[in-house]
């Protein structure tokens, strides 16, 4: 008796021994992948970052993590179907399941790690070619769309059914969208945002509707943010850019100058030389664009002047050149206008006093009007 209890003993003793080498050697091969494959990626790394492309070098990176936890996900769970196999125990059931999850997880993940990487090639290497904008918010899309995709696949994995899962979503979405809307009338904004691109962060943008004005810094799902030229945040729902009008100065070609300048009457005769010089001059100065429409024109007669109007466009759109632009013209106008012996007109009322009148200087010396007299008052 004491005989087979002993033989018994060893036998379960070996069993136990052949199951642990068993795990030790699953576990030390899948040491031995790991410290093989990141071996292989180290030496294929810099023949990767020599390349122009930009697909190789997110691919790698979108692989090293992810293939290291695949190798021992499926280590592990190998090593657990075989203790499972050995000893009958109900938890190593759930292994097989969650394995495929794993497996679903870390493919996902790569794919999320392959489209970061790949947003931030683009962002580097051909920030000039693509809007940033528009680079993120696919990127975003794309990576929400993986997202989804997996966690219904490991639904499935784990039993669930997915119609079942979308019919319930489909019905939650309506009960969402009814006590939501505006939330995700703010995110399908935003969504148009990132489409259409009426603007982009650095944008300068202003509203005719609403007292809206100042530098684009933040385009979010729900929120863009303005930076006022007073330096103070603006925080603005995205839906609201759907029914408001939006201009966007930093996309303008040029800087419109159109002034209306008066000279006295009793230069009417110079009229006709000052216009044709302040033309000439435009149509010279290094910072108008003689390409847009260029117009110099007397065009009215002012209770106290004669008008010419300058309509023009500079060459820069940068607010503070402009103005430098704008200076040197209209003291070059005032130059043209002396050179003429004309004078620039100001704001006159004439007075005229009847025949026969009398009145008294500030000297008390009286005067009295004869003839048709008038006087002038500045």
């Amino acid at each position: 008796m004491e005989v087979e209890q002993l033989l018994s003993e060893l036998q379960q003793d070996n069993i136990t021994l052949f199951l642990a080498g068993q795990v030790f050697l699953v576990v030390f091969i899948a040491l031995i992948a790991d410290l093989v494959q990141k071996r292989l990626l180290e030496r294929v790394r810099p023949r990767v970052e020599r390349t122009p492309s930009l697909w190789d070098d997110a691919l790698l990176f979108a692989i090293r993590r992810p293939l290291t936890a695949l190798i021992w996900l499926a280590g592990i769970s190998f090593a657990a179907d075989i203790v499972g196999q050995h000893t009958g125990a109900a938890i190593f059931e759930a292994v097989a399941p969650l394995r495929a999850v794993g497996i679903i997880s870390v493919i996902t993940w790569a794919l999320i790690r392959f489209i970061q990487g790949v947003e931030a090639n683009i962002l580097r290497w051909k920030g000039g070619e693509y809007d940033p904008t528009t680079v993120e918010a696919v990127g975003k899309l794309l990576r929400i769309s993986v997202v989804i995709t997996g966690v219904l696949m490991a639904l499935q994995t784990l039993g669930f059914s997915i119609s079942g899962v979308l019919a319930f979503g489909g019905v939650g979405g309506i009960a969402v969208g009814f006590a939501a809307k505006d939330m995700l009338a703010n995110f399908f904004g935003g969504l148009m945002l990132y489409l259409d691109r009426p603007f982009a962060i650095g944008d300068w943008v202003r509203s005719p509707d609403r007292n809206i004005e100042g530098t684009i810094e933040t385009i979010g799902w729900r929120l863009t943010v303005i930076r006022t030229f007073d330096k103070r945040p603006l925080y603005v729902p995205n839906s609201t850019f759907s029914n408001i009008a939006v201009e966007n100065p930093s996309r303008m070609h040029n800087r419109r100058i159109f002034e209306t300048v008066g000279i006295r009457y009793n230069d009417a005769g110079k009229m006709e030389g000052v216009v044709a010089e302040v033309k000439q001059m435009l149509q010279e100065h290094p910072e108008i664009d003689t390409g847009q429409t260029l117009i110099v024109n007397f065009n009215g007669f002012a209770p106290s002047s004669l008008d010419f109007f300058i309509y023009t466009f500079t060459k820069t759109t940068q607010w503070v050149k402009y103005h430098e632009v704008k200076q040197d013209v209209l003291l070059k106008i005032i130059a043209i206008i002396e050179s003429h012996g004309a004078e620039i007109a100001f704001p006159t009322s004439t007075v005229h006093m009847p025949e026969g009148l009398a009145f008294r200087s500030e000297e008390g010396v009286e005067m009295k009007v004869s003839g048709r007299s008038a006087l002038e008052r500045v």
